[in-house]
């Protein structure tokens, strides 16, 4: 019978994956704020005295920045969703667990990618 620990990290390296993923949470969180707060500001810098070629422009440009935020902000919460799902996984005490090949993920792609639920064998395999 295989013991418990060869199908799963131990409550001491899951406290510290958890708090490795808290820590991140925590950053990603700070981070979507900021990126809101630009989306959300009107970036005028005073250009209405100015030429109204350039203000074309600098509409433009503030549509194009307002989607690329928009793009970020997106992103940002999917990475958030995925790190507080890898928390949900350590209260499982399934966490690090490839969900592909069923072994455990090397413990350097976990703290480089605290979110991943693949193997790098299961991700090439893809």
């Amino acid at each position: 019978m295989a013991t418990d620990s060869n199908v799963r990290y131990s409550d001491k390296d899951l406290a510290e994956f958890k708090a490795l993923l808290l820590d991140k949470i925590e950053k990603a969180e700070h981070d979507l704020e900021l990126i809101k707060s630009a989306y959300m500001n009107d970036h005028n810098n005073g250009t209405d005295d100015t030429s109204p070629t350039f203000k074309a422009f600098e509409e433009g440009s503030e549509t194009m920045s307002k989607e690329a935020n928009s793009q970020l902000a997106i992103r940002q919460e999917k990475f958030i969703r995925d790190l507080k799902n890898a928390i949900i996984r350590i209260e499982n005490k399934t966490y690090g667990v490839c969900r592909v090949t069923g072994k455990l993920i090397n413990k350097d792609r976990l703290k480089l990618v605290p979110h991943a639920t693949l193997s790098i064998e299961a991700k090439n395999m893809q």
